[in-house]
C-alpha cells in the first residue's frame, strides 16, 4: 500500500493507458493529458483498458516511481464525478484512492457535508 502525505494531489486519468508504458510515456500522458508536472510528486493514474490494472507514477525527491498493480479478479472503479483537469483527468482525494484500491465504488458513498476552502485563482497569486 503506498503512504501519502496530506500535500500530494492525486490525478486519474479518465481513459485507459497501455500498461506496456513506462516511467517517461507515462510523464508525457500526465502532461498532455492531466496537464500537470510529472515532477511535482504528485501522483498520476493510470488504468488498463480492461479496467484490472493500475499504474501510478510520482516522483520521490531523486527520481520517478513507478507503482504497478493486477487484480487477480474483479476491476478498479474509477469516479465519474470530480475535479475535472487537463483534457483527460480528473483530482480526487487520498481517501478516495484508498477506496478504489481496496474495491470501493466511489458512487455509492454518501458523504456528510465537509468545509472546504475555496481555491484562489492562480491569475490572483500572481
Amino acid at each position: 500500500m503506498l503512504s501519502l502525505p496530506p500535500s500530494v494531489r492525486i490525478f486519474l486519468s479518465r481513459e485507459p493507458a497501455d500498461m506496456r508504458k513506462g516511467f517517461d510515456t507515462l510523464a508525457q500522458l500526465a502532461r498532455e493529458y492531466l496537464g500537470g508536472d510529472p515532477l511535482s510528486g504528485h501522483l498520476f493514474v493510470f488504468r488498463s483498458k480492461r479496467g484490472d490494472r493500475l499504474k501510478a507514477l510520482y516522483w520521490d525527491s531523486d527520481g520517478l516511481c513507478l507503482w504497478y498493480k493486477r487484480l487477480e479478479a474483479g476491476t478498479f472503479a474509477f469516479p465519474s464525478d470530480g475535479t475535472l483537469v487537463g483534457v483527460y483527468g480528473l483530482e480526487i482525494r487520498a481517501a478516495d484512492f484508498a477506496m478504489i484500491l481496496d474495491g470501493v465504488e466511489l458512487s455509492s458513498v454518501k458523504r456528510r457535508k465537509r468545509y472546504r476552502r475555496p481555491e484562489v485563482p492562480e491569475a490572483v497569486l500572481t
